[in-house]
This record gives C-alpha cells, structure tokens and sequence, in this order.
C-alpha cells in the first residue's frame, strides 16, 4: 500500500500520544507490582503494569482507527482490513522496571505491506521521544537524530541483550565474551527498543541480540534504518531470531567478527 506524508504523519502523532498514555499509566503503577506472572521462562515476568499498558494502547489506537490491526506482546491480536497493522510492546523493560530500575519504554509501530511505516518510542521516565517515518526520518523529541559514522569496529560501544532460555544465554555470554576483545566495550541495557533508539541517536555504536520478538525492535529498528544506520538479521548462537543494528561503516566488520 502507498500513503502520502500527511496520512503518515497523522500515524505517527496517534503513536506519540497513544504511547505518551500509556507511559504515564506504568508511572502510576510504578512500585506496586501486582499480577506478577511468568511467560516463556521463569526469568521472563508479566505483570498487571504490561497488560494494562497494552489495553490502553489497544482502546486509543482503534479508537481512531478501528479497521487496523494490533498485534501486542501480551497477547492482543487483531487482523487489519486497512493494509495497517500495529505492533506495540507496552512494557520492554520489564524486568528493570520491577526492579524500580531505569531504561524501560513503550514501543510502538505501524507496520504495513512493506515493513514498519512509523515508530515511537517513548522513555516515560526522562519524558524523551524517539520517532521515525520510512523514507523521511528519525527525531528525538523533534530534533533529527544520526548515528555514529564512521566508527572503527575498536572503539565501538555495542549494546546487546540475552535470551529468556538459559541454555541460549550460556551460548550468548561466550560470543560476548569474545566480542569484548575486539570493541570499546558492552552495554547490557534491559530494553531492545531503547537499545536500538539509543544506537541511532548516537548514544551508542551498534546492538547485537537473538531471540527479541517483532514488537521488541519494530519501530526501534525503523529509526535506526532513517537516522542513517543499517539493520541485519543474525543468528550467531543460532536463536529463533536477531538483529544486529550499527552505522554503515562498521557494520560488516561487525558482521565479519559474528559465527557464520
């Protein structure tokens, strides 16, 4: 499907605000932790702060566009009779927000017939915005955004995040552990999105992680892709999935240092 610059702009606008929302509700609920459950793994929570950021996200989103689609990460499933499809992770970050940590964030997209048209991710604690429309370009708070380019693979800060199964973590860390002879240095974050927003806003060089889902990178990797940077798919350790997400120039050494 085509949309023209406005259309997508309106996308983008009930993205923010649906997002900003559903931001202040986890702020609200921030220290009193109920619902807590487990999905995939025992080290993988769910809590009544997730689900009710994405029933919120759910009831605005279709409000203003009841034909579209919505896929959430706890569950919320719909087709789309309009080409558009939203893909929200009301909480990435989860575990650090049940630790009162900081760096977790609500992640929105719309996807259509082409991949991800607009994304948002919002930082409810430092109230910074990060957005993205394909083909026009990515912004914090407004102000357009760049990664860092060129960067030697030496110097470079990477991101990256491990797996909820155990076996796959143990198999992750030893990749880690030899990446570590070749760049700056790691960052373990605690949430994909802000990963991803923080590589193309230059506050860091590349991400590399396996096993995060589409709702976890889809709008993140979109505001790479339009701040400059370049988005793979990977599979190191041979996860179920993976990204690695970097500036132009250092990418394929990235990709050279990887397993086949």
């Amino acid at each position: 499907m085509t949309m023209d610059a406005d259309a997508a702009q309106e996308l983008l606008e009930l993205a923010e605000s649906s997002a900003r929302a559903a931001g202040n509700e986890l702020l609200r609920r921030a220290g009193r932790i109920e619902g807590l459950d487990t999905k995939s793994s025992q080290t993988d929570p769910v809590s009544d702060a997730d689900r009710a950021s994405e029933h919120l996200l759910g009831r605005l989103l279709l409000a203003e566009r009841p034909d579209d689609g919505i896929l959430g990460e706890e569950g919320t499933a719909r087709p789309s009779s309009t080409g558009i499809t939203w893909v929200v992770d009301p909480l990435d970050g989860t575990v650090n927000y049940l630790y009162g940590l900081g760096s977790w964030a609500v992640s929105v997209a719309a996807d259509d017939t082409e991949g991800t048209l607009v994304g948002v991710v919002h930082d409810p604690q430092t109230r910074r915005m990060f957005t993205g429309i394909r083909g026009v370009g990515a912004w914090l708070d407004g102000k357009p955004i760049r990664v860092n380019d060129p960067v030697p693979v030496g110097q470079t800060l990477l991101a990256t995040g491990f797996s909820y199964d155990a076996r796959r973590r143990v198999a992750q860390a030893e990749l880690i552990a030899d990446l570590l002879g070749h760049v700056r240095d790691i960052r373990r974050i605690g949430s994909a999105a802000l990963d991803l927003c923080f590589v193309a806003a230059g506050m860091a060089d590349a991400y590399l992680e396996e096993d995060a889902n589409h709702w976890d990178w889809a709008a993140g990797a979109l505001i790479v892709r339009e701040a400059g940077g370049v988005v793979s798919e990977v599979r190191p350790t041979g996860g179920r999935s993976g990204i690695l997400a970097s500036g132009p120039t250092v990418h394929p050494q990235l990709l050279a240092l990887l397993p086949a």
